[in-house]
């Protein structure tokens, strides 16, 4: 087809087209993808990251505080390569606790690519290359984020915190999906007495305080479990009271959508009823699952961090930062060892994160978003 002299191409985008150039323009909601992407990428290369094992203790070093790195040293030289100095302990004669300081009499190469104690490669391949750390043959240390009280190096503790807290989101969010998307389908598609019991059932759980219910599930779990069974019991304590808001809205969904013409010619061609609501009806409200999924995610993250503070959640061998975060409940902690604090920043950055992700997600598919 031809166009007349000095007519403008109009050229239609497709919906993934809209989708992709709405989320672009928001700038907040690309920067929590970009963070985001960077935390799981970090956790995913946590051994490779890491310059120790996630559990070797350092008895010598026990809350030592993060490890000064150095380009110049104490006479003024310059060295391409960063450094550490010694550390050197000694015992308050007052307050008997530990105090560490530098002795520049030693300095301590910080050395990329080392080879460090053997470990699996995103948890496959056996490797022992580690990105940074020193020479196996010095006796310097590095601590980027300090020790805690058993003498383990926080910087590793934390990359293996985040694979629990944030995979712990992640499958709660799938988790709690699935039964909101089953009973509130259920729910709007029959109606009835069917309907006024799940609802009933929805406002009952909605009535209960969230943590006290958190409290009551998490007693459920057996002390005797391993970290293994505490993790998924974890995930499914959090699924089972995050899928109620959800659960509403698609039933929402569902009363709108059950007396359209695609709804009702499916049934007159003899389709059964779950392949009316998880054939054709939840392909449509698809997009809203994507949005509710993203802006819950925070949600469950903060609520695993809550149950491993209070030390109903993560326990150890196994760790997350919430149970990383709860060497610092108490103000004498805080004063003497202020790194411990520093698992709570990784979960506000994570949940800023996500909370921008779902704002961009959720005006890049909303249908009334100017183009």
């Amino acid at each position: 087809m031809t166009r007349a002299p000095g007519e403008a191409e109009v050229r239609t985008l497709t919906r993934a087209q809209r989708v992709r150039r709405r989320f672009l323009r928001h700038r907040v909601g690309v920067a929590g993808f970009a963070v985001a992407a960077v935390l799981y990428l970090i956790i995913a290369l946590g051994p490779f990251l890491a310059p120790y094992p996630f559990d070797q203790m350092h008895r010598d070093h026990r809350y030592a505080p993060p490890t000064p790195i150095h380009f110049m040293d104490a006479e003024g030289r310059f060295h391409a390569r960063p450094f550490v100095y010694g550390i050197e302990r000694t015992r308050d004669p007052v307050t008997f606790q530990f105090r560490y300081q530098e002795d520049r009499s030693q300095i301590h190469p910080i050395r990329f690519l080392v080879a460090g104690e053997p470990y699996r490669f995103l948890g496959l391949l056996p490797a022992r290359v580690r990105l940074f750390g020193l020479d196996p043959a010095s006796e310097g240390r590095l601590f980027l984020f300090g020790t805690d009280r058993f003498g383990r190096d926080l910087w590793g503790r934390i990359l293996l915190g985040g694979r629990v807290t944030l995979s712990v989101g992640i499958f709660g969010i799938l988790l709690s999906t699935a039964i909101g998307v089953v009973m509130g389908g259920i729910s709007g598609y029959y109606g009835g007495r069917l309907d006024n019991l799940i609802q009933r059932f929805i406002e009952l759980l909605r009535s209960f305080p969230t943590l006290p219910l958190w409290l009551a599930l998490s007693m459920i779990l057996p002390p005797s479990w391993s970290s293994a069974k505490v993790y998924f019991g974890v995930v499914t304590v959090l699924s089972l009271i995050g899928w109620t808001g959800l659960a509403r809205v698609v039933r929402g969904q569902y009363l709108a959508l059950r007396e359209k013409e695609f709804v009702v010619a499916a049934q007159a061609l003899g389709a059964t009823d779950s392949v009316v609501m998880f054939r054709h009806i939840l392909p449509n409200i698809t997009s809203y699952l994507i949005v509710s999924a993203t802006l819950a995610l925070p949600g469950m993250i903060l609520g695993e961090s809550s149950l491993s503070f209070l030390g109903l959640g993560i326990k150890e061998p196994m760790t997350s930062w919430g149970l990383l975060l709860r060497d610092a409940q108490t103000l004498q902690a805080l004063k003497l060892y202020p790194w411990f604090l520093i698992p709570g920043l990784f979960i506000v950055v994570a949940v800023l994160a996500f909370n921008f992700l779902g704002d961009a997600v959720r005006d890049a598919f909303d249908p009334y978003a100017r183009d």
